[in-house]
């Protein structure tokens, strides 16, 4: 499911990619949208990218702009539209910070 360079910079670092791939319990709000208790960010980021391309969600005059439903705003702060290169740290805020 990773990419090649994913792959190879986790099996490199494994600390580096950690926090993505470390499972966490989510909020309620965000386990109702995944559909599971526990998912890492990865996995939530994946899941969400998924649900935005099968509902067909990205805007079709700026591909980098995300029009958001109903349950995809539950989880975005309310937003009607997000950029893409929002989407991440969106997705971020659910997640408790780890140790440092």
């Amino acid at each position: 499911m990773l990419p090649q360079r994913a792959k190879t910079a986790l099996l490199a670092n494994p600390k580096k990619l950690g926090n993505l791939i470390d499972l966490v319990n989510l909020p309620s709000t965000l386990r109702e949208f995944v559909g599971q208790s526990q998912i890492s960010r990865l996995g939530c980021f994946i899941r969400v990218w998924s649900y935005i391309k099968t509902n067909n969600l990205q805007d079709p005059n700026n591909r980098n702009v995300v029009n958001c439903d109903e349950k995809l705003r539950s989880i975005l702060l309310g937003k009607p539209q997000v950029e893409l290169a929002e989407l991440p740290m969106l997705i971020k805020l659910h997640f408790p910070r780890g140790p440092k």
